[in-house]
């Protein structure tokens, strides 16, 4: 619609109060002010002025989302300086000028060139200039207007989340609020009612309601039930316009999930259960599972299982499985089918976790009988007593019965039983056991003494099944009878004073006895018959297991008699009573004026004076240190000088010796004298071989004299074998001789055999001169000086 306001400058003050009434109150209130401050005095005298406005424009408003054909005329600005001839320009400037807003240059008149959504942009702020075009003067100074938008409903009310989650407890009361959803509209609040939103309920009726103001969904069924159902699916419509016909709206599902109270007891699905055990079954034992059913979940359901009554309550045990919520029957006792086959138990299961509120639904428990069957099992024997103390004498008879052991099968069938004994608990095999009745009895002779305690283990098996076994430990306890006799403790050093007074007591000695009375030991000492009355010493019993040595006289001499002996008769109170004969040696030494012994010996009298016996002692020890060590030293070197025979075993030698004459048979007596070979002088004794090196370690070996012995080619061989089986024998080849030659030989003997024999020392320093050939030889009987050192 096209406006446009010509008025004249007589109707001034009317048009200037409709401009003022059109633009921003912002704008206004500008020009409010300008006007006040152009009508404050100048000065207290001074009449005031009033400022003259010549702009003109109607209130702009313009509608969104405008779709017709044309462009949408916002409105016309104009000033009373236009006067129509087209002197003017009218320039448009601020939000949208010349893309969104479009201004006739000419006439001023405005459009709108595109659609406009409120939502994004509610006002826009402009400016306006008119501008004379000859002079390019502003005719107006630049003014601020303001466009509005004027708001359509043109947007519906939308859910801050499309989809939301809330949970209720069951069993909640009508109008139990569950969950708020909120929906907002873009539209204008201030025009209309495009933005006044109503909620209401599309889905989830009868269950649940919406408050149409505050989008607040309530319960609207009682006693809802977790159990019947759990997922609810509510959907709430947002209509704006207030609901009306027309409107626009949104909506939302909200899943509403009803959270389990304990508001059902467990219940068993039977009142009775059957299960078995086998009698042999060990203790904790798992028989069997039993359950409660709880129609809660998590805690609620916790159910606890408990025997509440039977006659098995003391032989079972129930646990509760935490993760299954199961009840689990274990032993708790051991089972015996010969005694009981059938137990009963009353079994409880009872919610831990109660809510007070539903307690009037009835006690949260259920009970049912469990009936156990015990089956029977093949059992070993069983001893009677687990275990078994034995006391027998020392003295006891071989083959005399000391205790016996009875077991039996504890199965019906009563299978008949063999004993035996382990002998690893009798290595000795001292006990036996009659294999049929169980009677221990002697084997050996029982010695307290080295022995006092016997563990033996009997073994009961059953000859029908001989895997089924039973051990049974057999403590047998030796008593002691009396048939050691008591003895001297120990050795005892008894000396004398040379100055020993009469009545002096010189020694206490005590006894020991090997055999143990029940009363303790209690011995008797005195001198033996003969030596009742002795004039030297006399024995005076303490009357508590020791005696004393006392002195009959006044002074000894070593010189006399160095050396008394003593018979000393021990009894014992036991029965038998035994006795022994102890001989105490008594020395006659010399002491100080305090009693203290210096010596004791008579060759001690002829020492010269200032050497003790400590002095004397220690200076032959240092005299065997001295010569241990020359020794070692000596061993030492001649080990250091000693060289290896064979020094490259490439070095291997045949030594031969040939005889070129030739003998002249039996019959030729004169070729060689038999009777060297039967003198007793030329034979070997204690010779050394100088092929090998002499060893300490090897003692030389002595042959019994042969001269006696016509036979020589026996008497060959013997020195033959001798030889072969000398272990001081090289590893070599090696050609040994055992004849001599004759007394004409003109260059005599050629055997060094007999060389060491000789009191003279032969040199052999020239073989050295001989060439490398005998160097060898040179260095083996060159050394002789060396190895004498």
């Amino acid at each position: 619609m096209r406006t446009c306001y010509c008025l004249s400058f007589l109707l001034w003050a009317s048009t200037l109060h409709e401009v003022h009434a059109s633009p921003s109150p912002q704008r206004t209130n500008m020009y409010l002010q300008v006007e006040r401050v152009k009508g404050m005095p100048k000065d207290h005298g001074k009449a005031l002025h009033r400022t003259k406005r010549g702009w003109m424009w109607n209130q702009f408003f313009l509608l969104e989302e405008y779709t017709g054909p044309d462009t949408q005329y916002v409105g016309k600005l104009h000033t009373d300086q236009d006067k129509g001839d087209g002197n003017l320009k009218y320039i448009l400037t601020g939000d949208g000028a010349g893309s969104l807003f479009i201004i006739n240059e000419n006439t001023g008149d405005i459009h709108a060139a595109k659609r406009l959504d409120r939502e994004e942009k509610s006002l826009y702020i402009l400016r306006a200039k008119a501008i004379d075009r000859k002079t390019g003067r502003q005719v107006e100074p630049e003014s601020e207007f303001i466009i509005k938008i004027h708001d359509i409903n043109d947007n519906e009310p939308k859910f801050t989340k499309d989809t939301y989650s809330a949970s209720v407890p069951e069993k909640s009361r009508v109008g139990t609020s569950v969950i708020q959803v909120t929906a907002t509209d873009a539209d204008d609040s201030n025009y209309g009612n495009s933005a006044r939103v109503v909620y209401s309920i599309l889905q989830g009726q009868p269950y649940f309601s919406v408050d149409p103001d505050t989008g607040i969904i309530k319960t609207a069924l009682p006693d809802m039930s977790r159990e019947n159902r759990e997922q609810y699916q509510v959907v709430i419509q947002a209509k704006d316009m207030g609901g009306q016909m027309g409107g626009l709206s949104g909506t939302a599902t909200v899943n509403i999930t009803l959270t389990d109270v304990n508001d059902n007891p467990p219940r068993f699905l039977q009142s009775s259960y059957q299960i078995s055990s086998l009698e042999s079954a060990p203790l904790g034992t798992s028989l069997g599972r039993i359950k409660a059913n709880d129609p809660d979940v998590g805690e609620n359901a916790e159910t606890e299982y408990s025997i509440a009554d039977g006659d098995g309550a003391d032989m079972f045990d129930i646990i509760t499985d935490k993760d299954t919520q199961e009840g689990i029957i274990t032993v708790k006792k051991q089972l015996d089918y010969e005694k009981k086959n059938l137990y009963t138990l009353k079994v409880e299961a009872t919610n831990t976790h109660l809510d007070p509120r539903f307690f009037h639904l009835g006690p949260f428990k259920d009970s049912a009988f469990v009936k156990v069957f015990v089956e029977d099992v093949d059992e070993p024997p069983v001893f009677t007593m687990p275990s078994r103390l034995i006391e027998v004498d020392e003295d006891a008879r071989e083959g005399s019965i000391i205790g016996q052991v009875i077991a039996q099968d504890p199965d019906v069938a009563k299978n008949a039983i063999k004993y035996t004994l382990n002998r690893h608990t009798d290595l000795d095999r001292i006990f036996s056991i009659h294999s049929g009745n169980g009677s221990i009895f002697i084997s050996k002779t029982l010695d307290r003494e080295s022995t006092p305690w016997h563990n033996l283990t009997v073994i009961a098996t059953e000859i029908s099944n001989p895997k089924q076994s039973t051990q049974a430990p057999i403590f047998i306890r030796i008593l002691d009878i009396n048939d050691h006799a008591p003895e001297l403790a120990k050795y005892y050093e008894t000396f004398v004073c040379e100055n020993a007074k009469a009545g002096q007591l010189i020694q206490t000695v005590s006894a020991v006895d090997k055999d143990d009375p029940p009363r303790g030991h209690k011995f008797f000492f005195e001198l033996v018959p003969e030596y009742t009355i002795h004039p030297n010493f006399s024995i005076v019993d303490n009357k508590d297991n020791t005696a004393g040595v006392i002195t009959r006289r006044n002074g000894y001499s070593r010189n006399k008699m160095n050396t008394y002996l003593l018979p000393v008769v021990i009894f014992d109170n036991d029965y038998p009573i035994q006795s022994s004969t102890g001989t105490l040696t008594i020395r006659v030494c010399a002491c100080d004026s305090r009693g203290n012994m210096q010596s004791c010996n008579a060759e001690a009298l002829l020492l010269p004076a200032g050497l003790s016996t400590g002095a004397l002692v220690a200076i032959l020890l240092c005299i065997m240190i001295l010569l241990v060590l020359v020794v070692l030293f000596a061993a030492m070197k001649r080990q250091r000088k000693k060289e290896p025979l064979i020094v490259s075993k490439d070095d291997v030698r045949d030594n031969i010796v040939t005889y070129n004459d030739e003998g002249g048979g039996e019959e030729d007596t004169q070729a060689f004298d038999i009777g060297t070979l039967r003198n007793p002088e030329a034979r070997e004794e204690s010779k050394i071989r100088r092929d090998v090196m002499p060893e300490t370690i090897f003692q030389i070996r002595r042959t019994a004299p042969l001269w006696e012995n016509i036979d020589v080619q026996d008497f060959i061989h013997r020195r033959l074998k001798e030889n072969d089986l000398d272990p001081t024998a090289p590893p070599y080849d090696s050609l040994a001789t055992y004849a001599y030659e004759g007394d004409d030989s003109i260059a005599n003997s050629l055997s060094s055999l007999e060389s060491l024999t000789t009191e003279s020392n032969h040199d052999y320093d020239y073989l050295s001169d001989w060439g490398p050939r005998f160097k060898k030889l040179a260095d083996m009987y060159g050394g002789d000086e060396s190895d004498q050192d």
